[in-house]
């Protein structure tokens, strides 16, 4: 092995230790959620200084220093942008709103769904994740999640009820985030339909859009009968308690919004059987559509790809596996299905339509 010169391996120490601080880069903005820091700076108008972040956020003022150091964090990292005065003046620089720390806002706002992704149930299983790499059992009979916590996240949210509800808040935030854009940009996968299930939709954000949005369509969930318990009542959505390993009920189109991503081959191919035989054979219309990632589709930039690698990793925690385009083609004709578009046009995740 040739060794780097001087430069090279300061440049690698640099890259070493800005992965190992990652964790430290969730956590300050885990603490951002914790703070609402976005909201106390939206709440002064989009910018403020220091003090009136302290102020709004009812800190001990021996702690505006350690605040000073956490949002030169955040704003370092993209959270939040820092203005600086100009040299002389006596104005304190103001923290402002970014793109990001944007989705952080108001009634549709991210915030439920990244802080289940930052959430120490999901968090600490990562931790002992070189000791589950060397358990003999396999994934499907051992995962990360059951290592740490002793049970499944579907057997711990069946009983723990802030559990169940955090996840079931962060499905909506996503929900309500991706299918507007879906309904909004991308409206002719519902034109021509008269009905649609959407399969394990929880508390039926994605079908309340898409209700909203072409009323001629009967939209339901199906879901667990603990999660159809807490839907909201006053919409024109049909509930359905039900299990998709056993039956979907009949509609033209089938909708799977980061269903499948949680399930091996085997579930996945016995999930789409059921809804090939839930589409009727006579309707030319029929077809499932599917959000989720696939792995190299969408923009060919660093961000994107990793993003795509770090959430494959990510599912792990549930046994699941986020597909390149030749497993999902492998899944869809194993189901027996004829054929299948993808539409990489959701950012990191993309459209995907099959036909029976």
């Amino acid at each position: 092995m040739v060794l780097a010169n001087s430069d090279g391996q300061l440049d690698a120490q640099v890259e070493l230790y800005r992965n190992a601080f990652a964790i430290v880069k969730s956590m300050a903005l885990k603490s951002a959620l914790d703070l609402r820091i976005a909201d106390a700076i939206d709440h002064h108008g989009g910018a403020a200084t220091l003090a009136q972040l302290a102020a709004e956020l009812t800190l001990h003022p021996s702690k505006i220093p350690c605040l000073h150091r956490l949002m030169r964090t955040l704003a370092v990292s993209g959270v939040f942008t820092v203005q600086h005065p100009a040299v002389g003046a006596a104005d304190e620089p103001l923290y402002t709103l970014t793109p990001l720390s944007c989705l952080l806002v108001g009634s549709s706002n991210l915030v439920p769904i990244t802080s289940m992704l930052l959430h120490p149930k999901f968090v600490t299983p990562f931790l002992g994740i070189g000791k589950w790499f060397q358990n003999e059992l396999p994934p499907d009979q051992y995962c990360i999640f059951k290592q740490t916590h002793g049970e499944s996240v579907w057997e711990l949210a069946s009983h723990d009820t802030a559990f169940d509800a955090l996840i079931n808040d962060a499905m909506v935030s996503d929900s309500n985030f991706i299918v507007d854009i879906v309904v909004r940009e991308h409206g002719e996968l519902f034109q021509g339909l008269s009905s649609l299930v959407d399969v394990g939709g929880g508390l039926g954000a994605a079908a309340q859009a898409i209700s909203k949005a072409f009323p001629e369509i009967k939209c339901s969930v199906l879901d667990l009968g603990h999660v159809v318990a807490k839907a909201p009542g006053g919409t024109l959505v049909e509930y359905v308690a039900g299990d998709m390993f056993e039956s979907i009920p009949p509609a033209n189109a089938i909708f799977l919004k980061s269903v499948l991503h949680d399930w091996g081959d085997v579930e996945c191919i016995k999930i789409l059987k059921n809804c090939r035989k839930a589409i009727s054979s006579r309707d030319t219309r029929g077809k499932v559509i599917i959000i989720d990632i696939v792995v190299g589709a969408g923009p060919s930039n660093q961000k994107h790809r990793e993003l795509q690698a770090l959430f494959d990793l990510y599912i792990m925690f549930v046994n699941g596996i986020q597909r390149d385009e030749q497993e999902w083609k492998k899944v869809f004709l194993d189901a027996g299905f004829s054929g299948y578009k993808i539409m990489p046009v959701l950012g990191f995740r993309s459209i995907i339509e099959i036909y029976p």
